[in-house]
């Protein structure tokens, strides 16, 4: 029988800039699992972590960024990983931050750029990163009820 877990998460990184709004694509470095792959902040929640604390962790790490606004995502992506017999429930994030922010890779990336939703969209190997930016498009960056509900306060 299949097992379900919830080990990973998701971040959606985007900044606003004066022509439009971009989010952050990180290429996977080439000796990891999907390397050369264009991805979101991606990885693992910790012993005892919860998983909005897992994806602000990994956000300080991978990129060095901290974000201005933090939101959790309705969407929570989920994919099946044969090797395992795993169902992955994968929560998912967004995570704003200054138009200026400077980008720290850490070994598991070799590049960056920021990218329009469309173009980010188009470089996302799965349907659910791309189902993720459509939601914050809609949720977030549109004109939505429930935008101040999924807003995640604090200090970063």
């Amino acid at each position: 029988m299949s097992t379900v877990v919830a080990r990973i998460i998701d971040v959606y990184v985007f900044r606003r800039d004066a022509d439009a709004v971009r989010f952050l694509l990180l290429r996977r470095a080439p000796t990891l699992r999907l390397g050369g792959t264009w991805q979101s902040v991606h990885g693992r929640i910790e012993a005892g972590e919860s998983a909005a604390g897992a994806a602000l962790r990994e956000l300080r790490e991978e990129t060095g960024l901290a974000p201005t606004r933090f939101w959790q995502l309705e969407f929570v992506n989920m994919f099946y990983v044969a090797d395992s017999d795993e169902v992955h429930c994968c929560p998912t994030f967004a995570a704003e931050v200054a138009a200026g922010a400077t980008v720290a890779l850490s070994h598991e990336h070799t590049d960056h750029r920021w990218e329009t939703a469309e173009d980010a969209k188009r470089e996302m190997l799965w349907p659910g990163q791309r189902r993720a930016i459509e939601e914050i498009e809609a949720l977030i960056l549109g004109v939505a009820a429930c935008e101040p509900h999924l807003r995640i306060s604090g200090s970063f």
